[in-house]
Parts: C-alpha cells; sequence; structure tokens
C-alpha cells in the first residue's frame, strides 16, 4: 500500500470512527433518558399501587362496619316481625339502610315463614349488596394494573440500561480502533464497535418509548 493510499485509509478510519462514536454517545445517552423516565414511571405506579390498596382496605372496613349494623338491626327486626310487634317491626324497618331494606322486602316475598325453599336471609339474596364491597374490589384491581405497569417499567428500565453498556461498548472499540497500528486491526475492532452497535440500534428500536412521566 502506497503512503497515499496509507493516508486515505487511515482518513476513512478516523472518519467511521468518529461517527460510530457520535452515534454511540447519543443513543447511550437516549437510552440512559428512556432507562430514567421508566423508572420514574415505575415508582409513581408503585405509589398509586399503595394508595389504592389503602384506600380498598378503608373501603373494606367500611362494607364489614355496615354489615355488622345491618346485621344487629335484622336480627332485632326479624324478632318483632316473627312475634308480629308492628310498632317495633315499622321502627326498625324504617331506619334500615336502602340496600337493606331493599334486601328485606325482596325476603318477605319469598314468605320466609311459610316457605321452606325461601333464602335463609336477605343477606343471601341479590338486593343486598354494599356499594362500598364494589369500591373495594374496584380498587384493588386498580392496585393490581399499577403493580403490573410497576413491573413492566422496571424491565424496560432494565432493558435500557442494558443498551447503554452495549453502546457504551460500541464507544469502547470505536474510541481504540484509531491506537493500533495494523490497518486491517483497525478496521476488525471498528467493525466489531459497529456490529455491537447496529445490533443494539435494532434492538432498542422495539422498545417502548416515553418522552413524559
Amino acid at each position: 500500500m502506497s503512503g497515499r493510499e496509507h493516508g486515505r485509509h487511515e482518513r476513512i478510519v478516523e472518519i467511521a470512527s468518529a461517527v460510530l462514536l457520535a452515534l454511540a454517545a447519543v443513543a447511550s445517552a437516549w437510552s440512559g433518558y428512556q432507562s430514567a423516565r421508566w423508572s420514574g414511571i415505575q415508582a409513581i405506579s408503585f405509589s398509586e399501587a399503595n394508595a389504592a390498596r389503602l384506600e380498598s382496605t378503608r373501603a373494606s372496613a367500611r362494607a364489614g362496619q355496615l354489615a355488622q349494623i345491618d346485621i344487629g338491626m335484622f336480627l332485632t327486626w326479624a324478632e318483632a316481625y316473627s312475634e308480629e310487634n308492628e310498632q317495633l317491626d315499622r321502627f326498625l324497618y324504617d331506619r334500615f339502610r336502602p340496600p337493606m331494606k331493599e334486601a328485606v322486602e325482596a325476603w318477605v316475598a319469598t314468605r320466609p315463614l311459610r316457605n321452606a325453599d325461601a333464602p335463609p336471609s336477605p343477606f343471601a339474596m341479590s338486593e343486598y349488596r354494599l356499594p362500598e364491597e364494589d369500591e373495594a374490589a374496584a380498587l384493588e384491581r386498580r392496585a393490581t394494573a399499577a403493580v403490573e405497569t410497576a413491573k413492566e417499567s422496571n424491565q424496560r428500565s432494565d432493558n435500557y440500561v442494558l443498551a447503554v453498556v452495549l453502546f457504551a461498548s460500541s464507544l469502547f472499540f470505536a474510541g481504540i480502533s484509531t491506537k493500533f497500528t495494523g490497518a486491517w486491526v483497525k478496521v476488525a475492532v471498528l467493525c466489531l464497535g459497529a456490529i455491537v452497535f447496529l445490533a443494539t440500534a435494532a434492538w432498542v428500536a422495539t422498545f417502548p418509548v416515553t418522552v413524559s412521566i
């Protein structure tokens, strides 16, 4: 190889190395930015899950308290009903909560004192529903969904961290490629860096992207 050809070859390698260094640096910075963003989403999702679980617990506790009140009033009312104490019957009945009153009406319609096939109590009726229980279940589903989002975000953040490491590897190969004296060694090291960069870039292209939390 003549001196001119050698010099041209050196310039090509240097230019290619510079381009690879620039691309790898930008890609590494982008991957680091995405990793930080997904980590933020993970933290927010875990916070949302904890808040939803706390609210679910409160709603469930409230439902339990209301159920105990309904049970206590029903037992007293049932005694008055069976003894045909109309005054106490009406007094308690008028003070039932709306879901309880609806369930009792439906239960009485089954003639429980004479019908052996009647439901055992109003609490076995479909009319008896506690909105707080539905709220607790909905909040628990929200918490579960938030946890799944947090897990996915954590995996995506980890993937971007791995991409940063791989892009840093291509940076390393691009940087040292100009330090060798042998022309073919320079090309081989530069090609290795390019292969690592292109393979990593193709992998990163399949990742979801977020620009805000």
